[in-house]
Order: C-alpha cells, then structure tokens, then sequence
C-alpha cells in the first residue's frame, strides 16, 4: 500500500479486543502503537479514532480501565478485557473468519 489506510467500519473492535487478549492490560498508546505493528504500519491510529472506540467498548462492558503509571512514568489508562468482552472477541473472530472464507471463494471463482 503507498498511503497507510483507514480502517474497515466494524474491524477497529475487534481487532482492540484481539489486542487486549494478546498483550493484557495496556494504555492506548500501547494499543494503537501494537495495530500499527501487526499491520505492518499499514494502518495508522490516532486519538480520532482510538480513543471514541475505546469508550463504546467501555460503555459496551467488553472492557475496563482504570489509571496506572506507564513506563516513562507518566500517568496512563490502562485498558482491559472483561469477560464480556472475551465472548464479544470469540463471536467477532468466528464473524470475520465466515466473512473472509465467503470473499476468498467469490474473489478465487472469477
């Protein structure tokens, strides 16, 4: 890709969720820096985006937070899945997986 994209609508949770279950508990920082990774920096997050959607999975009971201290000693929110939200991650995978096997068979038929 030349130009880093936006993100899908509906994939910024679930892939917030996949980031919470593989590292634990982390400050947004660390969230966004960690999608920008795994994308291979083809995506790129910034308070716009990540902050909005971690309040909804808040107020959704998919994950908690509470302050903490980073490590440059600044004061941080750290974020982190609920039980909830381990439901919410194993039904959004299982979407995905249905949804990418349907267009890798429409792409692969033409």
């Amino acid at each position: 890709m030349s130009s880093k994209s936006d993100v899908l609508q509906g994939t910024l949770d679930l892939m917030v969720l996949k980031t919470l279950d593989a590292l634990g508990p982390t400050h947004g920082y660390g969230i966004a820096r960690h999608i920008e990774h795994v994308s291979e920096d083809a995506l790129q997050m910034n308070q716009g985006t990540l902050y909005p959607a971690l309040v909804r999975l808040e107020q959704r009971g998919w994950i908690s937070s509470k302050w903490g201290v980073s490590d440059n000693n600044r004061r941080a929110r750290y974020y982190e899945m609920t039980k909830a939200g381990r439901k919410q991650l194993a039904s959004e995978e299982a979407s995905w997986e249905r949804t990418a096997a349907i267009m890798t068979r429409f792409l692969e038929s033409m």
